[in-house]
């Protein structure tokens, strides 16, 4: 362009008309106004053998726009639908995400209960390198329940559209008030009022499960009625997830899982780990929780009587229980158990095991149970959502991403410095709605949201017990990594949904 302009007139003539036809070409090209947005949905057809029933399904992946007071869209949310052809009005329909906050539905979606599964090693070990085969998934639910996967926005393709104002959406309660209207419109939409409704998450998803519950069945004027909340991996009340200076209540409900890690590894002995869970249960509720809360005032009497059953449940040593002042921090835990053997244990799945630079320290370089299954995920994803159901965008699938630094954790109006604790609307639920119950699905060896911690928020005054049962398994956060561990899960929520 610049050798043209500096050439004789007639050469700028030409070069006018090129510059005019570009602007043309560029205006033509350029995106619609935001106001103008037109979401993107894409339905495929497909076959597959779920719970052992050949079903005929359809794929719908699309984009559902939150629109402000004006009109303008906010938020462009992505959705997944499996639904069984041909479609019954009546038939259960159950609507899952994942946690984080930040996390995509890729992980409940690729390897629990959508259709395809990525195939990854059973056996805690790393996923190594590409390729990571895509698999037909008999364990899918498909045939007891109709599927919709919700990626609020800042995870998966879903996003915030122009000047919107992440302080919005990204909040225990704002996130839970946008997916409860995404699953309203879902249900106008597809004409599925009708259907049984069943809600479920895993992890931070659980703690959505509860506030979106709220959203769905306290409001007044468009309740949602349910008939199952199924919770995987449950974290309700952060109180019993905190390592703050002076809360003791991070102690006691981490035992257990200790106790389950340390057997598994073959630092403590019993017949089985749920005799050796219970035994750290019962320790942990009595003399143990006893001596913490004596805090400084615990006589040295008390604290021989502590140690000891301490390092049996923990397979740590006395005295480096004594140097931990009886109080071992995750971290720690993590770094510690195995340092004889130079490796560190996994948070999310503590079955799983990695290698640190160097073996001092308190405290692990990574996490060898999230680097050991990542990127299979990441791959499953992309190919199965840009490949097999065609969807087509530049951005990135956010499996991970960081928008829980910017999430406001107050509900009810409370100070940001409270601890969050959203059981209670749990409880109100099952209060005022007597056909709804609760699943809970725990891995023995999750630190991210230990088993322990989940009776103790859901055992709590105000939530109906006989609504609310317990599944347990022989893996981690992600339970369903271990090939046995994702049949039983998938039979244990078949029966819970038949069960209604």
């Amino acid at each position: 362009m610049k050798y043209r302009l500096g050439a004789a007139a007639v050469a700028l003539v030409v070069c006018a008309s090129g510059a005019a036809a570009q602007q043309g070409k560029d205006k033509e090209a350029s995106p619609p106004p935001v106001a103008d947005m037109k979401p993107q949905v894409v339905t495929t057809r497909h076959q597959g053998v779920f719970g052992g029933v050949r079903t005929n399904y359809s794929a719908t992946i699309g984009e559902t726009l939150i629109k402000n007071d004006e009109g303008v869209p906010q938020v462009a949310v992505v959705t997944t639908a499996y639904v069984r052809e041909p479609r019954d009005p009546k038939r259960p329909v159950f609507f899952l995400f994942n946690g984080g906050p930040g996390s995509g539905s890729v992980w409940l979606q690729m390897g629990a209960f959508g259709p395809k599964r990525v195939a990854i090693p059973s056996d805690a070990r790393d996923d190594g390198a590409p390729p990571y085969p895509l698999l037909d998934n008999p364990d899918s639910l498909l045939d007891v329940a109709d599927l919709v996967f919700i990626d609020p926005p800042g995870t998966g393709f879903s996003h915030l559209i122009g000047k919107a104002d992440p302080k919005e959406y990204y909040g225990v309660t704002q996130d839970a008030k946008l997916v409860a209207e995404v699953i309203r419109r879902w249900l106008n939409d597809n004409g599925r009022w009708g259907s049984p409704k069943f809600l479920g998450g895993e992890s931070y998803g659980t703690t959505r499960s509860a506030a979106v519950v709220n959203q769905l069945e306290g409001s007044t004027y468009n309740d949602v009625g349910l008939n199952g909340v199924i919770l995987i991996s449950t974290v309700l009340d952060f109180a019993a997830g905190s390592d703050t200076p002076g809360n003791e209540l991070g102690y006691i409900t981490n035992l257990p899982s200790m106790a389950a890690t340390a057997l598994y590894h073959g630092k403590a002995q019993s017949p089985s780990v749920e005799q050796f869970a219970e035994e750290a249960r019962q320790f942990a509720l009595g003399p143990y929780a006893a001596f913490l809360l004596k805090g400084q005032r615990a006589t040295a009497e008390e604290r021989t009587a502590i140690r000891g059953p301490l390092a049996r449940f923990t397979g740590l040593s006395e005295s480096y229980l004594e140097q931990a002042d009886l109080r071992v921090t995750p971290d720690r835990f993590y770094k510690q158990l195995l340092r004889d053997r130079g490796l560190t244990i996994g948070r999310l799945d503590t079955r799983y095991t990695g290698r640190d630079y160097d073996n001092a320290g308190e405290s692990p370089d990574n996490d060898p149970s999230f680097y050991g299954i990542d990127a299979g995920y990441t791959s499953a994803i992309n190919s199965w959502a840009r490949g097999s159901l065609g969807f087509r965008t530049d951005r990135e699938y956010q499996s991970i991403s960081g928008i829980g630094a910017q999430w406001d954790w107050r509900i009810g109006g409370r100070d940001s410095n409270a601890y969050l604790n959203v059981a209670p609307y749990i409880g109100r639920a099952l209060r005022e709605n007597s056909g709804l119950r609760v699943f809970v699905g725990q891995g023995y060896y999750d630190f991210a949201t230990p088993f322990f911690a989940a009776e103790y928020a859901l055992s709590r005054t105000g939530i109906p017990q006989d609504r609310v049962q317990f599944h347990y398994y022989h893996a981690g956060h992600m339970m369903y990594v271990r090939d046995e561990d994702r049949a039983k899960l998938t039979r244990d929520i078949r029966a819970f949904i038949r069960g209604r």
